[in-house]
């Protein structure tokens, strides 16, 4: 039972992760060094928010249940 469930977690992790937009905003930012958006608070909302809560649920459920399936 425990095996389904990770299988089906694993599944949504990668799944999740390729949702994720990429962190990197602009390919410009390596000629002129980044500067201008270095200090910049860059929030995320709505739907990136999500995604990355999401994430990091999914990953401790992941963890959780492989320690369990390791221990027993």
């Amino acid at each position: 039972m425990l095996e389904t469930i990770l299988l089906i977690v694993s599944i949504l992790i990668i799944a999740v992760v390729l949702l994720q937009g990429s962190k990197a905003s602009d390919g410009s930012q390596i000629l002129s060094g980044g500067n201008d958006a270095l200090f910049q608070n860059m929030k995320e909302r709505g739907f990136e928010l999500f995604i990355s809560r999401f994430t990091l649920i999914l990953g401790f459920i992941f963890f959780i249940i492989s320690l369990i399936l390791f221990l027993k």
